[in-house]
């Protein structure tokens, strides 16, 4: 790498990530959601453990820092503490639920669990400006907010006040303004509290002095020096799904190094109607990438015939994955890299608020394992970014809005939507059925305010009446969910009249299938998929 492209790439990195915010997290099941409000402000942020050692929050150098909540509790003997580094950078703070226990009982104020604890919505008023939420609440504002705790602050540090306060928590919002420090019992990252994001905001950028640097442009600009500088002159292969992780890798790893990337698509024969061809259509036809498509379907249907049970399914579809890609790719021969669409949710390291944390990494069903058993180094380009970031990266680099915009579609494909036994009457069945459902949800409109919407077909067989006949065929079920992170996901309330027609077109269109039912489980207590 030249001098000058050093150069480059340190300017392209200071500008994206001069200004910063620090998350620590404590064990709240929705620190990530406070770290997707930030990143929609514009400002780049990470979410460390609250263990993370001084030396390296020093060094990070935040505009501000967020303490998350926790399912703990101050008065637990083995109580999440509060890095003495939060306090000697003399930085910005805002600590949210737990967050503002600990620093409330860490700065010389009380906290104590009380009988009337508040779970769901709930109400505060604002008794005092604060820039907190200057230009957005004013004094007197009766505001919704989200709560979820049974400890709460009965005496304030020295130096705090209370700007605002509800029925169970008279320390709703707490400031020391001089010190800029700032405390909410309330949760302001969830979609519960409509204008917890506009405070989020304000704290990052009015109180913290953030500029909102952090854009898809930038990281697109400044990912291709990186790309460039890891790679250099060396080969890159990338296991190619056509889901928007692994397409938005590949086209941007190609915008930085051209044909030294070499895309592998494998087709196990278990994807939706027209899946495949639009995958080499899209990225060998259109965006002139070098595509490896490999047709396994038959290995992959011979391999599960009669196969029922839901785990062996997927070991099997994974073990299967794993071997032909790393067939197709000694057969190039020469690549020392291989890309993953690795996001940044699958790097986080996990807070045990008992044990401490524990770095988890998921293993992608595609190329799990391969890096060992291929001796190459990993591009992972996404690493930075959450699901949502990575679709507007994905729109930046002019990928189509029918991939970026893409339903999550599992690893294992259909083959988890046919419970029982898979043939290719079945899938053949299931994909017109899908099709179908799918047409009518985006002619309605509907598309994109659904976070997956699928056909299911059942392993029942129903009597049914077509004409003057008698029919013996199988069920169909529809599912559609919303969800903003695939947690936790409600039932998608169609009209009964988008269902009627739906049914209606899928027993007619569909031979074989006389039945359509339409799932209204919620998750919990089920789950999104089936199997």
């Amino acid at each position: 790498m030249t001098q000058k492209s050093a150069e480059n790439l340190h300017h392209l990195d200071e500008t994206l990530h001069e200004d910063r915010i620090l998350i620590l997290d404590f064990g709240s099941q929705v620190t990530q959601l406070i770290a997707r409000r930030v990143r929609e402000s514009g400002v780049y942020c990470e979410i460390w453990p609250f263990t993370a050692n001084d030396e390296k929050i020093k060094a990070f150098n935040p505009r501000g820092i967020i303490l998350s909540g926790s399912p703990a509790s101050v008065h637990d003997e083995k109580a999440p503490q509060i890095p003495s580094a939060v306090f000697a950078l003399n930085r910005p703070i805002l600590g949210i639920c737990y967050g503002q226990q600990a620093l409330c009982q860490k700065l010389g104020g009380k906290v104590e669990t009380h009988e009337h604890r508040e779970f769901g919505r709930a109400f505060i008023t604002v008794a005092e400006e604060c820039s907190l939420f200057h230009g957005l609440w004013a004094v007197g504002n009766r505001e919704q907010v989200w709560m979820s705790h049974g400890d709460r602050v009965t005496s304030l540090p020295p130096g705090f006040k209370a700007v605002a306060y509800s029925e169970g928590a008279p320390f709703a919002i707490i400031a020391d303004e001089s010190r800029k420090i700032y405390g909410v019992q309330f949760h302001p990252e969830v979609v519960h509290t409509p204008h917890g994001a506009a405070l989020i905001r304000n704290f990052t950028h009015d109180v913290a002095g953030c500029s909102g640097s952090w854009t898809m442009a930038g990281f697109r600009d400044l990912e291709i020096e990186r790309i460039r500088e890891q790679v250099g002159d060396g080969k890159v292969i990338c296991g190619l799904s056509g889901g928007v992780d692994s397409s938005v890798a590949a086209k941007l790893i190609h915008e930085a190094i051209g044909d030294q990337l070499t895309c592998i698509f494998v087709d196990p024969g278990i994807l939706r109607s027209g899946e495949a061809d639009e995958v080499v259509r899209t990225f060998r036809d259109e965006f002139n990438i070098k595509l490896v498509h490999r047709d396994a379907s038959d290995l992959f249907l011979g391999e599960l015939a009669g196969v029922t049970d839901p785990e062996i399914k997927r070991k099997t579809i994974g073990r299967l994955f794993v071997e032909v890609f790393e067939e197709e790719a000694l057969k190039l021969g020469g690549a020392q890299f291989l890309a993953q669409g690795t996001l940044y949710p699958d790097v986080i390291e996990s807070v045990s608020f008992t044990g401490g944390p524990s770095v988890t990494i998921k293993s992608h069903h595609n190329v799990g394992g391969l890096p060992e058993r291929m001796n190459m180094k990993l591009v992972e380009p996404l690493r930075e970014l959450f699901k949502d970031e990575v679709r507007a990266l994905g729109r930046e680099l002019g990928i189509p809005e029918v991939i970026v915009g893409r339903h999550p579609f599992p690893g294992p494909g259909l083959a988890i939507r046919i419970p029982g036994d898979i043939t290719r009457e079945k899938l053949d069945i299931l994909r017109k059925a899908d099709a179908i459902y799918l047409e009518e949800i985006r002619s309605a409109g509907l598309y994109n305010e659904i976070w997956q919407a699928f056909a299911v077909l059942l392993p029942v067989r129903t009597v049914g009446v077509m004409g003057d006949g008698r029919t013996y065929d199988q069920a169909c079920a529809l599912r559609a969910v919303t969800s903003t992170d695939g947690m936790t996901a409600e039932v998608y309330p169609f009209s009964f009249e988008f269902l009627n027609r739906v049914s209606g077109r899928i027993v007619n269109e569909v031979r074989g299938i006389n039945r359509v039912t339409y799932d209204i489980t919620s998750k919990p207590p089920g789950t999104i998929e089936w199997e």
